[in-house]
């Protein structure tokens, strides 16, 4: 199954980034975006594409592990950026260091159970907010997000998330996100 460790952000922050999107979802050329759908919205911590049953438990307990070894910690969404002309996203403030670390946990759990993790990059928070098959110029839309700055809230939880790619043809069809574990954060958890 393909799989990612991430954080969810809560209902609260959803909604107020939701709004933000509705406006720049009006801007000139929006419709040549592909926008993420707010039920899939996260902060990918570590991508771990197709993952073999075999090693599930292995991974569950690392997880578990890591989440157990990191404290809650506060964080809000705040401005955006873009990768390259593709990708449009929604900026993170706040506990940035315990986020990064986090990161680097999921990582080396995916890792330690034997997960290749060929991709490492430099972990840049994020939430996607749309992407484009040919680059374009994505500034109206970051300046657009220049201004947001959404509510803190308490990362209380890590999440193992199976993404299921679309498959029917369909246009606008979007990926389906499922929680199939989560994991509450700090040895209190």
């Amino acid at each position: 199954m393909r799989l990612f460790a991430a954080v969810l952000p809560p209902a609260r922050a959803v909604d107020e980034l939701a709004c933000a999107v509705r406006e720049l979802a009006e801007l000139p050329g929006a419709d040549r975006l592909r926008w993420t759908g707010r039920e899939g919205w996260h902060l990918t911590l570590a991508f771990l594409g197709e993952v073999d049953d075999a090693v599930l438990d292995e991974l569950r307990d690392r997880l578990r592990r890591a989440a157990r070894r990191t404290e809650p910690f506060a964080l809000r969404l705040h401005g955006g950026g873009r990768f390259d002309g593709r990708a449009l996203w929604a900026g993170v403030a706040g506990g940035l260091d315990e986020l990064r670390l986090l990161a680097e946990r999921a990582d080396a759990a995916a890792r330690r159970s034997g997960i290749p993790m060929d991709q490492h990059r430099r972990y840049v928070p994020h939430l996607t907010l749309a992407r484009s098959r040919a680059p374009i110029d994505l500034g109206p839309y970051v300046g657009g997000l220049a201004s947001f700055e959404g509510s803190r809230w308490r990362v209380a939880e890590l999440a193992l998330i199976r993404s299921s790619l679309p498959h029917t043809g369909v246009p606008g069809e979007r990926p389906r996100y499922e929680a199939v574990a989560r994991w509450p954060l700090g040895r209190d958890g």
